[in-house]
């Protein structure tokens, strides 16, 4: 804690120099992927994978992976195609895309079977994929997943800031792309808005082919529905919050209600970064899941 009494966010390298790590790329789906994987817990560890929002990276967890790490499970971090530091994406992303970029990335890194931890666009795709790849998933995290259909203003007014963030991405700009989805500017790090800055200025950077989603048409046609929910095929670990920008609180727990075997945690405070705003209440809830579920499979 700091000496006002808030909550100290760490840089990345603060959370991750004393853990044994590599960040490397390989390719997966004829991708550059860069890849941070925390290898010490070693080779019988069961394996977290984590995926990010949209326009996201790799940074979005560096409040989550040492509590992971410790907690006894191999962690592994990646870009989408278009997103951070993996290679450019020469079309409009949907999810298909993404979808086959984690099937090509689960199979370049030879891993048969992961805890797949998604928020906004991470468990959009977590909610799609597990159903047609039950096989390659133990739980999924759903860190107040993205897809459903919502009022188009909202959308339109995403849309206008990371557009302008992208195409003038000075430092204030970016943080107010990133105030779209934190609710206390406060909890917006330097160092999160300088990783962002440098992302969007890369060349072949395209915010309208990483945001493509956000098109009515194209979102309509890749939609979570309430089908969606009820269909998930492994245990999942629905993460809510009380400013979520697409539904209240009933709504969350509607979600978490229509999944065979989901359980729900509210983070209070927090808009659509529940996994960054409220990091104690999140890796405390999201290891719990995790052990369990990870000791449910041990046993013979």
């Amino acid at each position: 804690m700091s000496q006002a009494g808030k909550t100290h966010f760490a840089t990345l390298w603060e959370e991750i120099a004393d853990l044994e790590h590599t960040l490397r790329y390989v390719d997966a789906g004829g991708y550059r992927t860069r890849v941070l994987d925390f290898t010490g817990a070693g080779p019988e560890a069961q394996t977290v994978v984590l995926a990010n929002g949209t326009s996201g990276h790799i940074e979005a967890w560096t409040q989550n992976i040492r509590a992971f790490v410790e907690a006894g499970f191999r962690v592994i971090g990646y870009d989408y195609p278009g997103h951070g530091y993996t290679s450019p994406a020469d079309h409009p992303l949907e999810i298909r895309d993404y979808e086959e970029h984690l099937l090509a990335l689960l199979d370049a890194l030879e891993l048969e079977r992961v805890h797949l931890a998604g928020e906004s666009l991470g468990g959009w795709l977590a909610l799609k994929f597990a159903p047609k790849h039950p096989d390659r998933l133990h739980t999924v995290i759903l860190s107040a997943p993205g897809g459903r259909m919502v009022e188009e203003p909202r959308l339109d007014k995403t849309q206008s800031v990371s557009t302008q963030a992208a195409s003038e991405p000075t430092f204030d700009n970016v943080k107010k792309r990133l105030q779209v989805v934190i609710h206390d500017p406060e909890k917006i790090t330097d160092e999160l808005v300088r990783v962002r800055q440098a992302i969007y200025a890369r060349d072949g950077f395209s915010m309208a082919y990483v945001s493509a989603l956000r098109e009515p048409e194209r979102r309509r046609r890749n939609r979570v529905t309430d089908d969606d929910f009820a269909a998930l095929p492994v245990p999942a670990l629905m993460v809510w919050t009380d400013n979520e920008p697409t539904g209240d609180e009933a709504e969350g727990r509607r979600l978490c209600a229509l999944i065979p075997d989901g359980e729900y945690l509210l983070i209070r405070g927090a808009a659509h970064w529940p996994q960054w705003e409220g990091p104690a209440e999140f890796n405390a809830a999201a290891v719990a899941f995790l052990k369990k579920h990870a000791e449910r499979k041990d046993r013979p």
